[in-house]
């Protein structure tokens, strides 16, 4: 019987336990673990597991809380909790918890990285990996007692498509290392800066967002922003679909089959099109594809690559499908029954926000039926529908400092934990030098409310993104990652570094279980002591030699290596006068000679100093890639 969330530390009529403390949880092994809930006053509660019993009384406030000691891994077993009533928990394992925090690549779920996984999906069965999803909520006035919703979920073929996609690969590892019981508490939020996860004692050390977390403890204030910006973008869509001709009364008239589209223009796609200042509003596009008569009354598989901004796709008039922003991948299913022999057409209708609307390159587009593919990239026919002024975004209260602390990290920490894995930082690129305090402090604030001073923390270096560049130049995610490799100087931490398995054109990238698996090589050295290469290489000076320049690293485990074997690639050298030229480089023992014959009297070596470095090839012999760095520490240029 799972006990009843609270949204406060009310006096209670009947023992209640917090989210955490319900059916199938995990609790931390080897260390004392915390049991709390609520009751009346003076009212006495003991708790039974694994055939001991431990009792207290209730505070004038209505909390209880019991501390259980250490305890070695097992179960399942179960849990009494006993006052005016008994509550009784189910399945309770004893292992390893781990607490998953960030962002959007922390949030992603297995369900996302199908097209990399789906055999993965389709087998996974392990009992004794858990995890519980932390509800999105943020708190401005204070630090929430609990959560309002979650459970501890299994991993079977059935949860797991919910489930962290980081998160799993990190547990399953763990899981198979160490054959202990392993849950994760996934609290990460799309979007979300350092300083949402910050608590009011440590925003102090930033007056200014503490100044704008204040701010949002006026229920008012947030009722008539989010009103405001509620309307304006209905306002916005309800003007786009007024001034559109392809759409009237909720018809999609141009997505009908029999549309003459012969004076539309012509786009190929993918690509982006329009003018800047007159792309904004709705796109209708139409491509024509003719299919055999085996693909008659078929099931099938559209997918529509990656669309800037919103779509409703059609096929044969019959709406497939729709997204409501850029980022996910459009996945839809084809019915039986739509496709025909001949002639098929495929409609998407595609607002566009703010900016030039587009099919992002290197995504697949195809219509797919068991063995059979239909490209779809090539020639489309365009109209604009209606054209708008930009719709600008929304405020985005939950990601503001303080709020995300409060309602999803403060119910959490009276729950024993092993460590932290943490995947964060894209909403702070361009502010780096913050970010070597922010990120710091939540590290050190987080430790301090676990009461946890050696807590581990294992972090995932920002992956390559965004276009590459033909020359070298200056990065804000170069010095977004170079903030977090400064990280590295607080005690018991880890990175991974994913410099190798980002996308140019995503930043979301498929590929979370090489990310999963080097946060739990990180962690075996980290949190278990282990004895072994968890790091890729990490610089740790430099000697000039005329013209060359000799590079030392840490982390070398058995030796450098290129990662490909191919010859070094994304170094890059300067003079004094400060301006970076492509550099030959070679391994030399554990070190790297860079040197460039347009650079007589070198000054410093930049590597993979790059938004998507993506032929940074320095690794050690275990295959770990080097962590992205520059000798310098000039300001921007």
């Amino acid at each position: 019987m799972m006990g009843a969330a609270l949204s406060c530390a009310a006096v209670q009529a009947e023992v209640t336990l917090p989210r955490l403390i319900s059916d199938g949880m995990v609790l931390q092994r080897d260390t004392e673990i915390r049991v709390w809930g609520w009751a009346d006053p003076d009212e006495a509660v003991s708790v039974h597991f694994q055939g001991f019993t431990w009792q207290t009384v209730t505070a004038d406030d209505g909390r209880w809380q019991l501390t259980l000691p250490e305890m070695k891994a097992g179960g399942p077993y179960e849990l009494t909790v006993k006052g005016e009533n008994t509550l009784t928990l189910e399945n309770v394992l004893v292992g390893d918890v781990w607490l998953a925090s960030g962002q959007s690549n922390m949030e992603l779920t297995m369900a996302r990285t199908k097209p990399l996984y789906a055999e993965e999906m389709a087998e996974a069965n392990y009992p004794e990996i858990r995890f519980f999803e932390v509800p999105d909520r943020y708190q401005f006035k204070h630090p929430e007692p609990d959560l309002d919703g979650g459970e501890w979920l299994s991993v079977t073929p059935e949860t797991l498509p919910g489930i962290s996609a980081v998160g799993y690969f990190f547990a399953k590892d763990l899981h198979q290392q160490y054959d202990v019981p392993v849950g994760v508490i996934n609290a990460a939020l799309g979007g979300s800066p350092s300083e949402a996860w910050l608590s009011e004692s440590a925003l102090k050390a930033f007056p200014h967002h503490l100044e704008e977390a204040k701010r949002w403890r006026d229920d008012d204030l947030i009722e008539q922003v989010s009103s405001a910006d509620n309307a304006r973008g209905q306002q916005w869509r309800e003007r786009r679909d007024e001034l559109d001709p392809g759409f009237k009364n909720g018809e999609a008239l141009w997505a009908k089959p029999e549309v003459d589209d012969s004076d539309w223009e012509t786009v190929t796609l993918p690509g982006f099109w329009g003018e800047e200042d007159k792309a904004n509003g709705v796109w209708w596009l139409r491509k024509t594809i003719t299919l055999p008569e085996d693909w008659a009354g078929k099931a099938a598989f559209l997918e529509v690559g990656r669309l800037v901004d919103a779509d409703v796709t059609y096929l044969n008039g019959e709406r497939v499908g729709q997204t409501g922003y850029q980022y996910p991948p459009r996945w839809y299913e084809v019915s039986e029954g739509l496709l025909k022999a001949g002639e098929n057409v495929l409609t998407v209708r595609l607002t566009s926000e703010n900016g030039r609307p587009g099919f992002v390159e290197d995504k697949p587009y195809e219509l797919r039926r068991e063995d059979e593919v239909v490209d779809l990239t090539g020639e489309w026919k365009v109209k604009q529908g209606a054209q708008l002024d930009n719709l600008d975004p929304p405020t985005f209260i939950r990601w503001k400092p303080m709020g995300l602390y409060n309602g999803m990290i403060a119910p959490l920490t009276d729950y024993a934990i092993k460590g932290v894995i943490w995947y964060q930082g894209e909403s702070n690129v361009g502010r780096e030098a913050e970010y070597n305090e922010s990120f710091l402090a939540v590290i050190n604030e987080w430790r301090r409310q676990w009461a946890q001073p050696d807590q581990p923390f294992i972090f995932v270096q920002l992956a390559n993104y965004l276009e590459t560049r033909d020359e070298p130049v200056d990065s804000d995610w170069a010095r977004l990652r170079e903030a977090q490799l400064n990280t590295l100087r607080v005690p018991h931490t880890g990175m991974a570094v994913a410099i190798d398995v980002g996308e140019w054109n995503d930043i979301h990238p498929l590929d979370k279980q090489t990310v999963g698996e080097r946060l739990a090589l990180a962690a075996q050295a980290v949190a278990y002591d282990e004895d072994l290469v968890a790091f890729g290489p990490i610089y740790t000076g430099m000697e000039v030699d005329g013209r060359q320049v000799r590079l030392s690293f840490e982390h070398t485990g058995s030796g450098l290596a290129s990662c490909n074997g191919k010859p070094l690639a994304e170094f890059a050298i300067a003079g004094e006068d400060r301006d970076f030229v492509w550099a030959d480089a070679r391994i030399e023992g554990d070190s790297v000679v860079v040197q460039s014959a347009e650079v007589r009297r070198p000054t410093a070596v930049r590597y993979a100093w790059a938004d998507n470095p993506d032929q940074a090839n320095l690794c050690n012999r275990e295959g770990l890639p080097a962590t992205p760095f520059r000798t310098d520490d000039w300001p921007r240029k």
